[in-house]
């Protein structure tokens, strides 16, 4: 679950993390008031979307008038921001945040994540503030600097202080980069966070550090242990499809493709739309409808594939374990007849009861195609969604 930059930094100031002064705002009074109450003579105006990149998407605007303020919140609340990352749907922008400006001395990056390969909590940070973290790991990747966390103990001084000089950072700000590393590193694990991300973290002409930027992502799986934080989703900001989801038990995730799939199990979901690639096709979706799969939760399945317009065909993977073959194919059949699915779909069972669940689809006269293999049923719904008209 993302959070947006105010509610990151309202998070941040809870920690004791040094940010500017800012209030959000969802109209122009209320970016006025704002700004009036902020004081001073310049202000920054941000649109609150759940993306990166909203800078070069023209989503983050420097006001050096109460006028400019208000004519910057008019034009971005109620409109969409499209950025490198939201996709050209784009995301849409219901408040800005109001944020007094900055005497910026040097911009630097530093985040904290969970490194999977390393099974730890890592810190990564590097010179280059401000700039996609992505391009610079590509291009320059020497400028990146990251060191692991110990879960239990922290990170010893002698490493932060190795970050700070990597960093070029004065003896005299070490402890305030200590400082502000130990607590976002209490505020990782206290959250259940899987990215805490300041970009850019800045030195400021007066030689204070402080968090221009706030990125807070927590753990789905965690949020029952963090109420508080679950009550700050956005609904708004995320991929309608994939929040009906997780109302009904099902994991989902849109991607770009034309073939829908739909797997019982993360990992063997992950190898069939890898077999799609492999033989030129292109996956809409990952969904793992779970080792537990109803007839009532493919019903919803079949629902929420076929809310994406680009859907061709339907690629089911069934390896029946803990549910028998025979009543994932009652529930298929039941679900294409309650939806009234009219794109191809492919049927791939395996497991206890294949023989008599395959028989099942055959006798129910609907228009499913029957795969043998992974491999075989990959091929066959290609084939069907190429042949599909346009």
């Amino acid at each position: 679950m993302n959070l947006h930059e105010y509610q990151s930094k309202t998070i941040f100031r809870d920690f004791g993390i040094s940010v500017p002064k800012g209030v959000i705002a969802y109209n122009v009074k209320e970016a006025i008031d704002a700004a009036s109450a902020i004081g001073g003579n310049v202000w920054v105006v941000k649109a609150q979307v759940h993306a990166g990149g909203r800078g070069k998407a023209g989503g983050v605007k420097l006001a050096h008038s109460i006028d400019e303020v208000a004519e910057y919140t008019s034009t971005l609340i109620g409109k969409k921001l499209i950025t490198h990352q939201t996709g050209t749907d784009g995301l849409p922008i219901n408040s800005v945040y109001i944020e007094e400006g900055s005497e910026i001395q040097r911009e630097l990056y530093l985040s904290l994540l969970v490194d999977r390969s390393r099974e730890k909590v890592v810190v990564m940070c590097s010179e280059c503030g401000g700039m996609d973290i992505e391009k610079v790991a590509s291009e320059t990747p020497e400028k990146i600097f990251t060191a692991e966390v110990d879960q239990k103990n922290g990170m010893k001084d002698s490493d932060i202080k190795n970050l700070a000089i990597n960093l070029s950072l004065d003896s005299s700000q070490f402890d305030d980069f200590s400082d502000i590393l130990k607590k976002l590193i209490n505020l990782f694990q206290q959250s259940d966070a899987s990215l805490i991300e300041i970009n850019p973290l800045i030195v400021a002409k007066n030689g204070n550090i402080l968090a221009l930027d706030a990125k807070i992502n927590i753990e789905d799986n965690a949020l029952f242990r963090q109420p508080s934080l679950s009550d700050l989703r956005d609904d708004s900001q995320e991929d309608e499809q994939e929040r009906l989801a997780t109302t009904h038990d099902l994991n989902y995730v849109s991607l770009d493709g034309n073939i829908a799939c739909m797997v019982n199990g993360a990992g063997l979901a992950m190898a069939t739309m890898d077999l799609i690639k492999l033989h030129g096709g292109e996956p809409a979706n990952f969904l793992d409808v779970g080792g537990g799969a109803t007839a009532e939760r493919v019903t919803e399945a079949f629902k929420i594939i076929l809310a994406n317009e680009n859907v061709e065909a339907i690629l089911v993977n069934i390896f029946g374990g803990i549910v028998r073959c025979d009543l994932i194919a009652e529930g298929i059949i039941m679900a294409v007849k309650e939806v009234g699915v009219e794109v191809p779909v492919v049927v791939r069972l395996e497991g206890t009861n294949v023989q008599k669940g395959k028989q099942l689809l055959k006798d129910s006269d609907l228009k499913i195609t029957a795969a043998e293999s992974l491999t075989d049923a990959a091929k066959k719904i290609i084939s069907l969604a190429k042949g599909r008209p346009k």
